[in-house]
């Protein structure tokens, strides 16, 4: 999207092009499923393809967030500070950043999830995309918390959507946990190079839940100064 474009959406809403970042960034951590799912059958020009899919998500959210960056006006008349909302796009773009590395890793070495945790593995992955999913839905009520002067009812719902951010976020820690566990009592059944990196999924995918929390952490800021 050309520089002049953001411009027009600005004087539409000064919170529409973040809406707009965090719907790429969740398209681009959902397409993890798919990936997951065509790298353990194994269909590597599928995963490839999927890859690219995931890459080139992630380079449009890292092109909003440059124009943003460039458009977003220091004179805003709104109770939300340039920095407060600069910070909550920088937050949004890890995640993108974070899936993008995931499917990187996996394609580059062929690595394949071992199938005696896979279902585990893939209700982690799930439950972190819930996590990227609920800060988008509260991101998505910025405009309406706006439009009621951060007052009344639309706070608590957005307060409420926190919440349940965080407890998502709880599940991620207890699955990774467990993941962990059970990893380890097979690692030595695998190469110790791919299982190495085998642990290090495991801590990106819960990145993608971490980052979520860390929008909603930014939220809660922005609601205490409003």
């Amino acid at each position: 999207m050309p520089v002049n474009s953001i411009f027009g959406v600005f004087a539409k809403s000064p919170i529409k092009p973040i809406q707009m970042h965090i719907d790429k960034v969740t398209a681009c951590s959902e397409l993890l499923v798919p990936f997951f799912h065509a790298s353990a059958k194994p269909d590597w020009v599928e995963a490839e393809k999927i890859r690219k899919e995931i890459s080139t998500l992630e380079k449009q959210a890292d092109e909003l967030k440059r124009e943003l960056r460039l458009t977003l006006p220091n004179g805003l008349f709104m109770p939300i500070a340039r920095g407060d909302l600069l910070e909550l796009v920088n937050r949004q773009d890890k995640i993108a950043n974070t899936a993008k590395d995931i499917a990187g890793r996996i394609y580059g070495r062929q690595l394949q999830i071992p199938n005696e945790i896979f279902t585990d593995f893939m209700t982690y992955v799930q439950r972190c995309i819930d996590a990227v999913k609920q800060a988008s839905k509260a991101i998505n009520e910025l405009d309406e918390l706006l439009e009621t002067g951060f007052k009344g009812r639309e706070v608590d719902i957005v307060t409420q959507m926190i919440e349940e951010l965080e407890s998502i976020e709880d599940d991620t820690d207890s699955l990774q946990i467990r993941l962990r566990r059970n990893l380890l009592a097979i690692e030595q059944h695998y190469n110790p190079v791919d299982v190495m990196f085998l642990y290090q999924i495991l801590e990106w995918v819960g990145q993608l839940a971490d980052h979520s929390e860390l929008i909603g952490t930014q939220l809660e800021l922005i609601l205490a100064r409003s």
